[in-house]
């Protein structure tokens, strides 16, 4: 059986950064530490089928800084689907709502790499809104 919890922790750490970052930035420092844990060939495929690269997230968290006030991520059913020499593929369910009760939920899965020193990276998010 592989041990997935490095790989989990990084999915709770990172939302955790995420969520006081939308609901309260902490200055460039936060949002500077934050996208350190994306590749830079980092990917991504939002619920509505956008694609999204590093340069166009970090955009997106620039300008969400601080929007969503009460803004809430709880991280649900993380599973681990395939691990190696060089990552892991894990799914985990993400649920937000913000202080008007406005709700999502998704469904995601995640490609971590590992860097040298074995530092892991996100390297690709594919998200799936769940049905209501």
């Amino acid at each position: 059986m592989n041990d997935y919890q490095d790989y989990f922790d990084e999915v709770i750490e990172a939302h955790r950064l995420i969520e006081q970052w939308f609901a309260l930035p902490q200055g460039n420092d936060a949002l500077d530490n934050l996208l350190t844990r994306f590749s830079p060939r980092f990917s991504m495929i939002t619920p509505l089928a956008r694609v999204l690269d590093l340069d166009t997230l970090t955009a997106l968290f620039r300008t969400a800084g601080g929007m969503k006030t009460g803004f809430r991520i709880e991280l649900s059913e993380l599973r681990g689907i395939d691990q190696h020499e060089r990552g892991a593929t894990v799914s985990y369910r993400e649920r937000q709502v913000d202080a008007t009760g406005l709700e999502t939920d998704r469904r995601s899965t995640v490609v971590f790499e590992k860097e040298p020193l074995e530092r892991v990276v996100w390297r690709h998010l594919h998200e799936t809104f769940c049905e209501s």
